[in-house]
C-alpha cells in the first residue's frame, strides 16, 4: 500500500525563507530580480515595451509599506496560481515561458525570501488583456486570490509588490537600507532601477568596453572600481572572457602578496544582477593573486544564488580563466620581461605553484624568477648558462651548511629549500632534456673535500683518535680534510637521511619498551651520524693538532664542535650546551692561569 506525504505548508515557507538565504537582504534582490524577468518576458512579445522599476520605501507610502512597481509582463489569475502558489514544481514554469534562460531565476520561489521581512505580501499584477488580479501570501502559508474590484484595477500592464513589514524587521525597508541593497546587486542592471526619484542604475559596467573610450581612461575607471570594491589599486587588469558561458569580465591582480591558503572570494553577476560577492572556486587554486568581476549568462546559481552550481560547465570556465591568466603572465615576459619581475617579485608564490604542474609556466620560472644561490640570486637559465649542472640543496638548512664552503670549492649550489622550488627543479629535465639536475647532500660534498697526504694524515692521527673519542657521546663522526675558506676551522655536516635516522634513535631512547620496539625497525643496521670535518688549513685546527696536552685540546675540541653547529644553524641539544658550557669555561680557567 502507498500512501501521499503530508507537507505542512507553513514549515516549508519558514525553511525556504528562514534557511535558504543566508540574510533578510537579499529579499531586495529577490523582487528586483522578478521584476526584471517581467520586464524581459514582455520585450520578448513587445521589443519596445517601457522598462522601469520603481521602488517605494515606507517613508514614501506612508503606511508603513515597501511597493515595488515594474512594467513588465503581468501574470493572469491562472498564472498567479501557477507561478506564486506551486512551490517546486517546474513543469508549468516551463510552459508559461518563465523557465528560458534569459530569465534571472524562480519566478514564485524567489518572493518567498521576502517572508525573512514580511508578515504578509500583496501582488497585484496585470497581464495584456486581462484584468488585475490580486494576490495576498501570509507567512503561515495560507493566500488568497481574487480579481480586483474597478477601483483598484490598475491603468497599465505590469505588477506591484507590496510588503508589510513583520514586527523587528521594519529597518529592513527602510530607504537607506533598501538604497544600499539595491544598488548592491541592482547598479549594472540594463532596466533602469528608481528608489523613489534616485538612479540606482548608474555608469558602465567594469566588464564594458567602450570603443569611444580611450585606454588610459578605462584604466583609471577599472583602478577606481577595484579601489572601491576590493580596496586595493590592482597592480594589473585583465580582461576575462569565455564565450561557452556567457561570461565577461575582469580580473585585477594584487599589488601585494595574497596568502595561499586564505580564502579567494570573487564577485558574479548573472545577466548583471549580481549573484554575490563572495562566490569561491571559479579560478584554479593557484590563482589566488586576483580577484574577478565577472557577469555570466549561462552558469547556474545554487537554490539560494548565492553560490555557482558545480558542473561541467563550471569546470571549463574555471580551466579557460586559468589559460586566460597563464596567456598574460607569458605575453608580459615577452613584452615586458621588467614589469613580469616586479609581478613576480610579489606573486612569485602563485607562479611556482601553477608552474609545479605546468611546463608553460616552469619555462617562464626557469627564465625569470631568480632563485638563491651561494654564487648570488641567478635565475635558472643563467645558473645553467654558468655552472652547467644545477645542483642545489632541498632544505634551508642544508644550504645553510654547505654554501660557503661549495662556493669556495668552486661548486654553485641553487637553494631549494623554499616552498614548491625543489619540485620545480626536479621537473626542469622533463621539460627540457638538456638540464641535468642534482641534488648536493652533506655526503656527497665531504666527498669532494680534499684529502690530507698520507704523512699528513698519519701525523694528525693521535688528534683524530681523540677527537672521535670526545665526540662519540654527542653521536658525530669525525673527519680532517683540507678545504676552503681556511677561516673556517669546522664544518658541521648533516643531510636529511642523516637527521631523521638521528631523530629516530633518539626517539627510540626516549620512547616506552612498545615504542622503542616499534622504532628500531626503522633503525635497525642503520649507524648514519652527522659529520665533524677539521680543517687542516686552519691555524687554529693546526695549533690543537700540535698542542701535545690532551686536556687542552679536548676543550679546543668541544668549542669547535658548537661553533660549527652554530655556523650551520643547527639547534643545540642539551649536551650540546653542556659541551659549550665545559669548554668555555675550561679554556677560561686555562688561559685564567696564565695571569698567575
Amino acid at each position: 500500500m502507498s500512501y501521499t506525504f503530508h507537507v505542512d505548508l507553513r514549515g516549508i515557507v519558514d525553511l525556504l525563507s528562514h534557511h535558504l538565504y543566508a540574510s533578510p537582504r537579499v529579499y531586495v534582490r529577490e523582487l528586483m530580480q522578478n521584476a526584471v524577468d517581467a520586464i524581459t518576458a514582455r520585450r520578448a512579445g513587445e521589443p519596445g515595451a517601457p522598462g522601469a522599476i520603481r521602488i517605494y520605501p515606507p517613508e514614501s507610502t506612508g503606511d508603513g509599506t515597501l511597493r515595488v512597481e515594474d512594467t513588465g509582463v503581468g501574470l493572469t489569475e491562472a498564472q498567479v496560481h501557477e507561478l506564486l502558489a506551486t512551490i517546486g514544481r517546474s513543469s508549468k514554469r516551463d510552459e508559461l515561458g518563465f523557465a528560458r534562460h534569459e530569465f534571472l531565476g524562480q519566478f514564485g520561489i524567489g518572493l518567498l525570501s521576502c517572508f525573512l521581512v514580511a508578515d504578509e505580501i500583496r501582488v497585484s499584477t496585470r497581464a495584456a488583456d486581462s484584468p488585475t488580479v490580486e494576490w495576498i501570501g501570509y507567512g503561515d502559508g495560507r493566500y488568497e486570490l481574487h480579481i480586483a474590484p474597478a477601483e483598484r484595477e490598475r491603468p497599465a500592464q505590469g505588477t506591484t509588490v507590496t510588503l508589510v513589514p513583520r514586527r523587528g524587521a521594519e529597518h529592513w525597508l527602510r530607504r537607506d537600507t533598501v538604497v544600499e541593497i539595491a544598488a548592491l546587486y541592482g547598479s549594472l542592471l540594463p532596466i533602469d532601477v528608481h528608489v523613489e526619484h534616485e538612479a540606482i542604475t548608474t555608469g558602465l559596467a567594469p566588464w564594458e568596453n567602450d570603443p569611444a573610450e580611450p585606454a588610459a581612461a578605462r584604466r583609471e575607471r577599472l583602478d577606481a572600481y577595484a579601489q572601491e570594491v576590493f580596496g586595493f589599486p590592482p597592480f594589473d587588469v585583465i580582461d576575462l572572457a569565455v564565450p561557452a558561458a556567457g561570461l565577461r569580465g575582469v580580473a585585477f591582480v594584487l599589488p601585494m602578496p595574497a596568502n595561499p591558503t586564505s580564502r579567494v572570494a570573487h564577485r558574479v553577476y548573472l545577466k548583471q544582477m549580481l549573484l554575490s560577492e563572495d562566490i569561491e572556486r571559479l579560478l584554479p587554486a593557484w590563482a589566488f593573486f586576483v580577484r574577478c568581476v565577472v557577469d555570466t549568462t549561462e552558469l547556474r546559481p545554487t537554490a539560494s544564488r548565492e553560490a555557482l552550481y558545480e558542473d561541467a560547465l563550471l569546470d571549463e570556465v574555471r580551466d579557460a580563466l586559468g589559460d586566460t591568466l597563464r596567456g598574460w603572465m607569458t605575453r608580459l615576459g615577452r613584452t615586458d620581461p621588467r614589469r613580469l619581475q616586479a609581478f613576480l617579485r610579489v606573486h612569485h608564490l602563485g607562479v611556482k605553484a601553477l608552474a609545479v604542474h605546468d611546463d608553460e609556466m616552469l619555462r617562464l620560472v626557469e627564465q625569470w624568477w631568480p632563485f638563491e644561490t651561494n654564487m648570488g640570486p641567478l635565475t635558472l637559465a643563467e645558473f645553467r648558462d654558468r655552472h652547467g649542472v644545477v645542483r642545489y640543496t632541498p632544505s634551508v638548512d642544508e644550504f645553510r651548511q654547505l654554501a660557503a664552503v661549495a662556493a669556495a670549492q668552486g661548486i654553485a649550489v641553487v637553494n631549494a629549500g623554499y616552498v614548491y622550488d625543489a619540485e620545480l627543479l626536479r621537473r626542469l629535465p622533463d621539460v627540457d632534456s638538456g638540464v641535468v639536475t642534482e641534488i648536493l647532500t652533506a655526503s656527497d660534498l665531504a666527498t669532494r673535500l680534499e684529502p690530507l697526504d698520507p704523512d699528513v694524515e698519519l701525523a694528525v692521527r693521535p688528534f683524530l683518535v681523540l677527537a672521535q673519542r670526545t665526540l662519540d657521546r654527542l653521536g658525530v663522526q669525525v673527519l680532517v680534510r683540507a678545504f676552503e675558506p681556511a677561516s673556517m676551522p669546522a664544518l658541521h655536516l648533516l643531510d636529511g637521511d642523516t637527521a631523521l635516522a638521528v631523530d629516530l634513535r633518539q626517539g627510540q631512547e626516549q620512547a616506552d619498551e612498545l615504542w622503542s620496539s616499534i622504532l628500531g625497525t626503522f633503525t635497525q643496521g642503520r649507524d648514519e651520524r652527522p659529520q665533524l670535518v677539521f680543517n687542516h688549513r686552519n691555524p687554529l685546527v693546526r695549533q690543537a693538532i700540535a698542542a701535545g696536552d690532551d686536556e687542552l685540546t679536548t676543550l679546543a675540541i668541544e668549542g669547535l664542535y658548537v661553533q660549527a653547529l652554530l655556523l650551520g644553524h643547527q639547534p643545540l641539544r642539551p649536551a650540546d650546551t653542556a659541551a659549550l658550557n665545559q669548554s668555555f669555561l675550561g679554556l677560561l680557567a686555562r688561559a685564567m692561569e696564565g695571569t698567575r
